[in-house]
Formats: structure tokens, sequence, C-alpha cells
């Protein structure tokens, strides 16, 4: 008999909608789930728990001509975005006390839709680093095996949803934020085109490189989620594309993008590093089901090379100069006083050059691949990494390098700004998810949802749950931990 954790995002709200379930039953539930499994996994910095429950008393008593596809429905917010009156601690002990004074605009358009978030979800400090291992919440660990990294920085997001302790999460994506850890935990994440998504109200976005996304289960319930964060606000500094006719989620339902040409690249393209086995065998599954699908899927280069990394390496530095109070400099991690340190050797001009240089390559890039309607490849170099592995006997040099060369494809494409989304293709001989990466043209993310849904059809589905699904209050749950039970 299924629970209402078994249930999709769109399941729970259809089930509150026929009355079988309440908003506040869905709260209930998760928050039983998050007590029981949410240190376990690393998934939550702050849980919300009365505010969830008056959320979901409201949204109970909110009529049903005004309710969205979503309304109800439990969610989390990641720890990098602004949410007035909860703490956020952007993953830093440097602000653990931190709360702010504003809600960042998905933050508003969540709440609007009826979503009840359940807390602030575990992220990097400041968002530097693609796992989640910080000084302020349990490391992020991924369900499927919890001696492995849930990745980063919305690495609390993917455990929590991977988890069952919410069906859908925000995250955000400045250079594979969301899609690594979805590869990682067997997950859709979903990195909308640069201005789909509004980023503010506060900063100018970071060059453009961070959106706001969703993750979950299903592409249906990632396209619901995009449609509530992609509300189009006045004075954005990117123009949003235009929605298409009913929806995203209109266009995950119809799954149907026409025939497309898809150009099909492994090699990493940030890194000179080879590609583990179990991911050319991912990419080389995709290929064959959209071939299947009646589209023509070619071989295509890399639209860049590691060449490039040293104009990338620059932005990464200056990225971490977000502000720190003085005083709490000292409470960073060693990795980010790294990427600090080196920032502050990088003058205007240097940061300027560069900026251009990248753009130029990207062009070139983006040219290579012009005649082809999808770009697909690897998410990740290796299906997987354990925690710690990024840091343990590793000075911080070490630990980014090594970042660099697990994660050489899906930053490019923060820069280009074209939508990307990792999909659950793949399956390691040990059970571990396997994602791939599957780009579209600027502005066309329906045909790239479209597309996800498709091929997520024809794999036969990817709502899949690790052990740990059916083991609230159990504490046989061990750093092995691989496997997967039956919806």
């Amino acid at each position: 008999m299924a629970e209402p954790h078994d249930l999709t995002a769109l399941e729970q709200a259809a089930a509150l909608a026929r009355g079988e379930l309440s908003s506040l039953d869905l709260v209930e539930h998760h928050l039983r789930r998050v007590d029981a499994l949410g240190d376990t996994v690393g998934a939550f910095v702050t849980v919300t728990a009365e505010l969830a429950r008056e959320a979901a008393r409201a949204a109970d008593a909110t009529p049903a001509d005004r309710r969205g596809p979503l309304h109800g429905v439990p969610t989390a917010i990641k720890d990098l975005t602004l949410t007035a009156g909860v703490r956020t601690t952007f993953g830093s002990a440097a602000f653990a006390d931190f709360v702010p004074p504003v809600d960042a605009d998905v933050v508003r358009f969540i709440r609007a839709a009826g979503l009840v978030s359940l807390g602030k979800t575990t992220t990097s400090e400041l968002g530097c680093s693609l796992y989640s291992e910080t000084l302020v919440a349990p490391p992020a660990r991924n369900p499927w095996a919890l001696a492995y990294t849930a990745g980063g920085s919305s690495g609390g997001a993917a455990a929590a949803v991977a988890a069952g302790l919410v069906p859908v999460a925000q995250g955000s994506d400045g250079g594979g934020s969301l899609r690594i850890p979805a590869s990682l935990c067997g997950l859709i994440g979903y990195k909308p085109s640069r201005g789909l998504v509004s980023g503010g109200p506060l900063g100018f976005g970071a060059f453009g490189l961070p959106t706001s996304g969703p993750l979950g289960r299903t592409v249906t319930d990632v396209a619901a989620l995009l449609d509530v964060l992609a509300e189009p606000v006045p004075g954005e500094p990117y123009l949003p594309p235009s929605p298409p006719p009913g929806g995203y989620l209109a266009a995950a339902r119809a799954a149907e993008p026409g025939p497309l040409r898809v150009g099909r690249f492994t090699a990493p393209m940030l890194a000179d590093e080879p590609v583990h086995p179990d991911c050319v065998a991912a990419v080389d599954r995709a290929a064959a089901l959209l071939a299947a699908a009646g589209h023509e899927v070619v071989e295509v280069p890399a639209p860049l090379g590691p060449q490039v990394w040293p104009l990338f390496e620059i932005i990464w530095y200056v990225l971490a100069l977000a502000p720190v109070p003085p005083q709490r400099e000292s409470e960073l991690l060693p990795l980010t006083r790294f990427l600090r340190t080196q920032a502050a050797g990088i003058s205007a001009g240097t940061l300027t050059a560069t900026l251009g240089e990248i753009q130029a390559q990207v062009r070139l890039g983006v040219r290579r691949t012009a005649g082809c309607d999808l770009l697909l490849c690897p998410t990740l170099a290796a299906p997987q990494a354990p925690v710690g592995w990024f840091t343990q006997g590793r000075t911080p040099a070490e630990d980014f390098d090594r970042q660099r060369r697990f994660s050489p494809y899906c930053a490019v494409f923060n820069v280009t700004g074209q939508p990307s989304v990792s999909l659950p293709v793949g399956v390691t001989a040990e059970g571990l998810p396997v994602g791939v990466l599957l780009t579209g043209r600027y502005g066309d993310d329906a045909r790239l949802i479209a597309t996800a849904a498709q091929l997520e059809a024809s794999s036969g589905g990817w709502d899949r749950h690790p052990a740990v699904w059916r083991s609230v209050g159990s504490a046989n749950v061990n750093d092995s931990g691989v496997g997967r039970s039956p919806r």
C-alpha cells in the first residue's frame, strides 16, 4: 500500500484535491521522515516545522478554484536562497545566525503557488564547491549509498528528494549545482535558460552564471515546479524566454518534441580526464533511446576543450568573493579562503578581459554545434565520489582541481546560458545512479523538457527508490546502503 511519500508531487496534489489527504497530513508525514532521516542523509540545515504547519493550514483553507498543480505539496528551499524570517547560513559558520529580512523572488513564487517549505536544505559554503560538507550541518550524503556524497551545491535538496523527505525541491545552479547532485542521487535536475527564472531581488547574478531551478523524481514534477519558478519580474537584467502554450508542465505531459538532431560527445571540456565507462555507457543508452524515438543522433566535437580552463578558473575565484564580515573571515572553510585569496590578486582589468575572452570562446563553441537541436554528454566524469574524497589529506588547491576533473561538463552551459538537464539514464553494477546531460538551444526549454519526458517514458520511468526509502525508524542503514526498493 502506497504511503504519501511514495506519490510524486503531482500525485500528492491530486490526492489533496480529491480530499483523500490534507496539506497538513502531507506536511506531518514528511516532517516525521525529516526527523527520522534528515541528519542521516544531511538534507537540512534548518527545519521550519511550525511555519510549515501554519502554511499547510492556510493551503487547506484555500478555495479549490485558486489552487495550482502543486498546491499544498511539501518542498524545501536551498540554504543559499534568501528566505525572510528564516535562518539562512549560505552553508557557512560565518553566517550561522543570519536571518534575512526579505525573500528571494523564487521563494515568493513558491509560497504564492501554495507549496509548503519544510526548511532550508544543506549547501556548500557560499556555493563554492560541488560537495556539501560544511560546519553548519551534517554532510549531504547520497541516499543510495551513505558513504558517498550527494554533491553540491544543492546537495541537501537532492538528498531530501532522493530519500523521500520532500517530493520536489528548489535548488540553484552556477556551475552544475543542480545537475551534479541529480546525477549522483538518481534525480532530474534542471538548469533553466538564463533569464527564465528571476535571481532577484538582490544581486546581479554573478555574470549570469547561476539560476534557480527544480529538482525532482519525474520530469512532470520538475516541469510543474519550473512553471512556479519561471514568473517574469520587471527589472531583471536578462530578457526571459517566452513560455510554451500551457506552460512547461503541458510540454512535459505531451512529450512530443518532434524529430531532432542530437549531437553526442563524451570528451571532457574543462579537464583532460579519462571518463568512467559507466558514464559513457549511460550516454550510449540515452543515444540509443533517442534514436529509437526517431531522432538523428550524430557525433560532434565538444564545444570547448581543456585549454579554456584558465579562463573559467579566474571566474570561479572571483565568484567566491561574496561579502563576508571581516571579523568572521577566519570562520570560512579552507577551500573558500583559498578561492578568495586567489581572487584578491585578480585585477578588474584581468577580470574584464577574461569575461570577454570566454565569451569569444563560447561563440566559437556554439558555432561548432550550431546544426544540433540538443547536445548529449555525460553529466560527470565518474559516477560517484565518497564523502571526504575532495578534502581529506589534500590542500585546497588539490581539492579544487579534483572538482574540476570530476565535473568537466556542466559549467560550460552556465556560461552559454543554455537550458541543461541531468537525467538518471544509467546505473552502475552496484545499483548506483549515473546521469547524462541533455542541453538545448538557448530559450528552447519547452523542447528540452518534452524530450526529457519522452526519454523518461522510453526508459520505463526513473522514479526508483533507494533502500533508505523504507527505513524510517531503522538503525540498520549503514554506509554501504546500496540498493533500491520497489515503488
